[in-house]
This record gives C-alpha cells, sequence and structure tokens, in this order.
C-alpha cells in the first residue's frame, strides 16, 4: 500500500524528535535559572537566524516547480518576515538597541540550523525539504511556548516583548494543511521519497 503524505510527515517527525531533554538552554529558561543576558544573546541570535531562513524559503519557492511547494516556501518567508518584526520588542525588553543588534556578530553555532536550511535552500529537492523542516516544527513550536511563558512567570516580559515566541508557539491552522498538500504534490511527482532515510542516511537526489 502506496504512502500518503500524511505517513511521510508523522514518521520524519518521529525520527528526528529530540529527547525531552535534549534542550538544556529551554529547560534553564523554564525554570528562570537563566541569566536575562541569555535571553538577550538568543535574541540577537535569532535576528541572523530568521533573516537567514526567509532568503533561503525564498530561494527554494524559486527553485520549486510545483506550485503548492512554492505555496509552502512562500508563506513560510512571509511568517519570517512577521516574526523579524517581533524581534525588536524582544530585544528591547532585554535591554539591546538597534545599535546592539547591528554590531552582534553571530556565533558559528548557534547558526548551525540556518546553514541546514541554506544547504537545503541550494541543494535538495524542494519537495524533500518541506518533509525536512516539517519535522522540525512541533519541537520548536513546543519550545517557544515554553519560553512564551517562562519570560512572563520569571523574567517579567509582557505579551509585545513574548510576541516572537507566541507566533511560532501557535503556528497558523493552515500552516500544516500546506505541509501536506506540498508533499502529496511531491510524491505524485516523484521528488519526494515514500520513506523518508535516518539521519545517518540523508541523501537528496541531485536536481533534474
Amino acid at each position: 500500500m502506496a504512502r500518503t503524505a500524511q505517513d511521510v510527515l508523522a514518521d520524519a517527525a518521529r525520527r528526528t524528535a529530540p529527547a525531552a531533554d535534549a534542550n538544556r538552554l529551554v529547560a534553564l529558561i523554564a525554570a528562570g535559572e537563566a541569566p536575562r543576558e541569555v535571553i538577550g544573546a538568543l535574541a540577537l541570535e535569532q535576528h541572523h537566524i530568521i533573516a537567514s531562513d526567509r532568503r533561503s524559503f525564498l530561494h527554494l519557492a524559486e527553485r520549486a516547480a510545483l506550485p503548492a511547494v512554492t505555496g509552502f516556501f512562500r508563506s513560510l518567508a512571509q511568517g519570517e518576515g512577521l516574526a523579524l518584526d517581533h524581534l525588536g520588542p524582544l530585544a528591547a525588553a532585554c535591554g539591546l538597541d538597534e545599535r546592539a543588534v547591528g554590531a552582534h556578530e553571530p556565533l558559528p553555532g548557534c547558526q548551525a540550523y540556518p546553514a541546514y536550511v541554506a544547504w537545503l535552500a541550494l541543494g535538495a529537492e524542494p519537495a524533500d525539504a518541506v518533509v525536512a523542516l516539517s519535522a522540525t516544527f512541533a519541537t520548536w513550536s513546543g519550545y517557544c511556548a515554553t519560553v512564551g511563558r517562562a519570560l512572563r512567570e520569571h523574567y517579567g516580559f509582557d505579551d509585545r516583548a513574548c510576541g516572537f515566541f507566541d507566533l511560532f508557539a501557535a503556528p497558523a491552522p493552515e500552516a500544516a494543511a500546506r505541509a501536506l498538500s506540498a508533499v502529496t504534490a511531491g510524491l505524485e511527482a516523484g521528488r519526494c521519497p515514500s520513506r523518508w532515510p535516518t539521519a545517518t542516511d540523508a541523501r537528496y537526489r541531485p536536481m533534474s
């Protein structure tokens, strides 16, 4: 029996889900034990992450041969633009002004994820990239929900300052439908594997 797009997405999410205690920073913030400066550093790094991801999503949208896949990545790029707007209040709540944000040199280790997304944008089949990225969304959403609550409870941040995390903690209901549509189109066109490889066997077909 042929696997559906829902099967492929669920399998990818299951295979890549981290352990509950994998992210030590989120745990420290949740307990109110992370210094306020760490929250500021997170905000500074996110300025670079979000800007990079937005460019990558736009590039994937341009490369995609299937309308559903193009629409998926254009929607992600729009969301990243909105996220950038929310980073200003977060940085301000951490005592950071525009000059501090502009002067920040990103740390290589903090930029591993956008580097991976950029690699996907350059070399992966866009329909495959939908699966790879969608697999991370549930984990990221959960982290953002936890951090948003903790910033209110332990750090006294208001709703505007938490807007960045709130945005990702409650993704638009249609986002899952767009991913499903994109992967369905990829499967039907033979541009998306019916069985997602493991992390140790991650390979992408060359672009035709």
